[in-house]
């Protein structure tokens, strides 16, 4: 029934050996059951037909010996140890690069810039289920916290985990658009995307954002943009002897720079001001060409048990169900 199965526990298959033990039990139960009466002839008898009830009198014993079989199957814990899926899915790849410095922790989108626009990408990865999708975060410099993958639950787990602090701050835009370039080099996708995210100016960094977006220009990937923050002045926190204080600041973003980037690699330059806006740019971006993409789906313990507990339920439901009705018997 299921391919390449084992079992974890294979030692409870020595309780088969009670199923004979119960089947001479039932037997002799069943046997002591019957009454002897004396009658001159058997002649009525021979001519009467055996009632349903009769013909079928064993099998609420054989449905329990089934729900006892496949409990016990259930106790060896079937498994699959590895099994591998090829399969074809309409996609693209693509590398969300988010700025974590700490201009992001301002508040002029809510709770702040940093946590709304996980928010906001995170909504984004959930609506392209088909897509294999990176992330690189940068602050002073850049790293990746998650090659390019299809298994969304384990990015997630990574985006959650992203926070200010994880980096020096700064603003490495370079750093970050070439680490990015370089996890999408190799992919075979004939769209290739990044997602540029800042706040901020590039002041930071050895590599020169104009140059990186040459070579991403270079391998045919597409980097789209974007400038997050309001027009003018935002709330932002300072730590101030372990008290919390606000205090506004000049929002500065190099658009002009971003602009360029887009230009040069085929992408296209957005400003969210607010959540509303970095929602709706999602939302356009979403609306990229897609290509196939071979995926390899790999699981390397899977559980098989629940066929046969399901099995077992319904027909444990069988027996109470005809015990009730059909062979229900007075005492």
């Amino acid at each position: 029934m299921i391919p390449n199965i084992h079992f974890a526990h294979p030692w409870f298959f020595l309780l088969f050996a009670i199923i004979p033990l119960l089947i001479v039990w039932y037997w002799f139960k069943n046997k002591k059951r019957h009454s002897e009466i004396n009658f001159s002839s058997i002649d009525v008898f021979t001519k009467a037909k055996k009632s349903f009830k009769i013909q079928f009198i064993h099998v609420l014993f054989v449905l329990r010996i089934l729900v006892l079989s496949l409990l016990i199957v259930v106790l060896a814990r079937p498994q699959t140890s590895l099994s591998k899926k090829d399969i074809k899915v309409e996609g693209i790849d693509i590398v969300m690069t988010m700025d974590i410095s700490g201009s992001m922790l301002a508040e002029d989108f809510s709770p702040n810039r940093l946590e709304a626009s996980k928010e906001v990408a995170m909504d984004f990865i959930n609506s392209r289920p088909n897509d294999r999708i990176g992330l690189v975060v940068f602050s002073s410099e850049a790293f990746t916290q998650c090659p390019l993958t299809s298994d969304h639950a384990v990015l997630f787990n990574l985006f959650g985990a992203v926070k200010y602090g994880m980096i020096d701050d700064g603003t490495a835009l370079g750093d970050a658009l070439a680490t990015s370039v370089n996890r999408l080099k190799n992919s075979k996708a004939v769209s290739k995307v990044v997602i540029l995210l800042t706040d901020g100016v590039n002041n930071a960094g050895s590599i020169d954002p104009k140059t990186a977006a040459e070579i991403a220009k270079l391998y045919g990937i597409r980097v789209y943009t974007i400038g997050v923050g309001t027009i003018g002045m935002a709330r932002y926190p300072f730590q101030n002897m372990g008290v919390v204080q606000y205090q506004n600041i000049e929002v500065k973003i190099d658009e002009e720079l971003l602009k360029n980037i887009a230009q040069m690699t085929n992408g296209k330059y957005f400003r969210a001001t607010n959540k509303d806006k970095l929602e709706s740019i999602y939302k356009e971006i979403d609306q990229l060409e897609k290509s196939k993409i071979d995926v390899t789906e790999y699981q390397n313990r899977k559980e098989e048990f629940l066929p046969f507990i399901i099995i077992a339920g319904l027909l444990l439901l069988l027996e109470i169900l005809l015990k009730n009705t059909i062979f229900r018997t007075i005492p």
